[in-house]
């Protein structure tokens, strides 16, 4: 499941893939974000099988988004808690259920969506400057190398700048 290439990539999007994993470890999140713990509810909610869901329930610890705890000692059965740094990924469980409903959903038909607890009112997150409360959109904001980029992220945004002014 780990790929040698991103692992090795400075890039903060291919390094967060190479922290979930693939779409499972993104499902198992979404669900222990769901509230979710135990090895077997992960099991009935995804439909997923054993050999799998242990692997990419290694691999989330492994990472640090999720932390293994005893729960009964006899026989031993565990589960798996969000981390401070698993907690954080909400949002990119939001801003995919969101793509998702705005672009595979048939006809419109949202299957899940956002609510405020309180009222029970729909809302629709998005990526917001918190200095300037203005919408982050393409057209208005730019990826840039950071002070840390190394050669090859450097190399690759002077590519991507060229193609723009081709």
């Amino acid at each position: 499941m780990k790929s040698k290439a991103l692992s090795s990539m400075l890039c903060p999007v291919a390094r967060s893939i190479q922290c979930v994993g693939d779409g499972w470890g993104i499902l198992i999140l979404r669900d222990a974000l769901a509230g979710l713990t135990r090895f077997d509810e992960f099991q009935t909610s995804l439909s997923i099988a054993p050999n799998i869901l242990t692997r990419r329930l290694k691999d989330l610890v492994a990472a640090g988004l999720l932390e293994k705890s005893i729960y009964c000692k006899k026989p031993p059965r565990y589960e798996y808690l969000l981390t401070a740094t698993g907690k954080d990924f909400q949002m990119v469980i939001m801003a995919l259920m969101l793509w998702g409903n705005d672009h595979l959903s048939p006809d419109g038909k949202l299957a899940a969506e956002i609510i405020k607890r309180q009222t029970g009112r729909p809302v629709r997150v998005g990526l917001v400057d918190l200095d300037t409360h203005e919408p982050v959109t393409n057209d208005l904001y730019e990826i840039v190398p950071g002070p840390y980029a190394n050669e090859r992220m450097l190399s690759r945004f002077e590519y991507i700048k060229s193609k723009h002014a081709s």
